[in-house]
């Protein structure tokens, strides 16, 4: 393994493995903004990423062919990639220097002020709602956030301002380092939105989890920061671990400087009305808060703050609108954890209550394919008029044999095809559809938004 690489020459040739994931692609972003050479591999390519690093001038290769691995002087391995892999088997055979996109980040910001946004939901919004603030406070803050916002034009910036932004994610580094990447980050300050059972691919259970937050919270200085909402328990228990740091509780009397009643924001002696904002769902409003409230900690006053907020554009898939088509009100949401779908859910019933609410759920994370979540998700299901489920035959028939399965107002498919079909004959103007998802459902989506627009 190589150490602090990035230092060690002014212009390196770097070659990424897995790189049109948002991680990797931003990572790319912030290594050709210090000058270094950077190619890439995947197994293909696809816009907005694509798109991205071509505007880079990066090389990209399709497949992992050992024959077309370039010539590099380090190789970054994505948490894609494991033993088997023909450049994987190439690059440890002939004992290259390599090293995890994770770690190799955290050396390229140890000098920097480090502010990690973690937890189960949340983290692209909250972290893109903090590079706003900062950006009309004037401040050239770097980030690296695994999403696509209208108020920047990439995923990724290095940034002037010692400030950087990090999405901090609790999935494992790569196939050699199995911590959570958030490990490498060493954060000034460590926001927590939020800790739920998730990724159970890699954590046997929710014990897991709070072992390795727990170790993020180890890396945090004394005088930094951790900043959580009142009201989550695994959280408190989290604290209850071991804490160094200071902490913020949101939303909490102990917190005298914040308080939100009656849809007020009070913040060091000021009043901002919660209304004004263009977030909809409290999940999203405690977003704005977390943000206001960490770029305050960080010296952006809070009317310049609550402005910002207030102009924000949002991010792509994140409870956006995509369009009325004669009263036919169509959004799209990254949800697809029990929990933030059915935030999503209780907010497009507030929004719209005279209409009826249809959801397209594809089931594709690894923890929502294996079922895990099966009695939580189709028991708030049942009410609603009109669901649809969207995966591989195998997952769809363990759907279909649950006991809360309802096959009259519940449908699966296994073909994206199929769903976009059966959408189609059931909308009409007295409906509210949700495609709920961190996948693009197979290409049923865009079929269904095409044919609306054309008609």
């Amino acid at each position: 393994m190589v150490t602090n690489v990035t230092d060690k020459y002014l212009k390196m040739k770097i070659h990424i493995l897995g790189i049109c994931g948002t991680f990797m692609g931003g990572l790319a972003q912030i290594l050709v903004e210090k000058g270094h050479i950077v190619s890439g591999s995947d197994k293909q390519f696809y816009s907005p990423m694509s798109d991205q690093l071509d505007s880079l001038g990066v090389e990209m290769i399709e497949g992992y062919e050992e024959s077309s691995l370039p010539s590099a002087d380090l190789y970054v391995i994505g948490n894609a990639l494991s033993r088997g892999n023909p450049c994987v088997e190439y690059i440890l055979n002939n004992k290259l220097d390599y090293t995890s996109g994770p770690k190799m980040l955290g050396e390229m910001i140890r000098d920097r002020t480090v502010i990690a946004v973690s937890g189960t939901h949340g983290k692209t919004s909250t972290s893109f709602l903090i590079c706003e603030i900062f950006q009309a406070a004037g401040i050239d803050v770097g980030y690296l956030v695994g999403g696509v916002s209208d108020s920047f034009k990439n995923s990724a910036r290095l940034g002037t301002s010692n400030l950087f932004v990090i999405e901090a994610d609790e999935y494992d580094s790569a196939f050699f380092d199995k911590r959570s990447k958030f490990i490498h980050y060493h954060p000034d300050t460590l926001i927590i939105n939020n800790i739920e059972f998730d990724h159970a691919d890699i954590f046997d259970d929710l014990s897991d989890i709070l072992k390795q937050f727990h170790h993020a919270i180890r890396t945090v200085p004394a005088d930094g920061n951790i900043l959580f909402h009142d009201g989550d328990e695994n959280i408190i228990n989290l604290i209850e671990m071991g804490c160094w740091s200071n902490t913020y509780k949101l939303g909490s009397e102990e917190n005298i400087k914040l308080s939100i009643e009656e849809g007020i924001i009070h913040l060091e002696g000021q009043r901002f009305d919660i209304s004004a904002l263009p977030m909809h769902g409290q999940h999203n409003l405690n977003n704005a808060v977390m943000a206001m409230y960490t770029s305050f900690l960080h010296g952006v006053d809070p009317q310049k703050a609550f402005l910002a907020l207030k102009n924000s554009n949002g991010v792509k898939r994140r409870f956006e609108l995509l369009g009325n088509f004669n009263g036919l009100v169509i959004y799209d949401d990254f949800a697809h954890h029990p929990t933030s779908i059915k935030k999503t859910l209780d907010d497009i019933a507030e929004l719209y209550p005279d209409k009826i609410v249809s959801v397209s759920i594809e089931l594709r994370s690894n923890t929502m394919r294996r079922g895990i979540h099966n009695d939580h998700l189709l028991r708030f299901m049942k009410p609603l008029k009109h669901v649809t489920f969207l995966s591989s035959t195998e997952i769809v028939s363990k759907i279909r044999r649950h006991a809360d399965f309802d096959d009259e107002t519940m449908h699966v498919f296994d073909s994206p095809n199929n769903l976009a079909s059966h959408l189609l004959s059931e909308f009409n103007s007295d409906v509210v559809h949700v495609f709920l998802s961190n996948g693009d459902f197979m290409g049923a989506k865009e079929q269904v938004m095409s044919k609306l627009r054309k008609k």
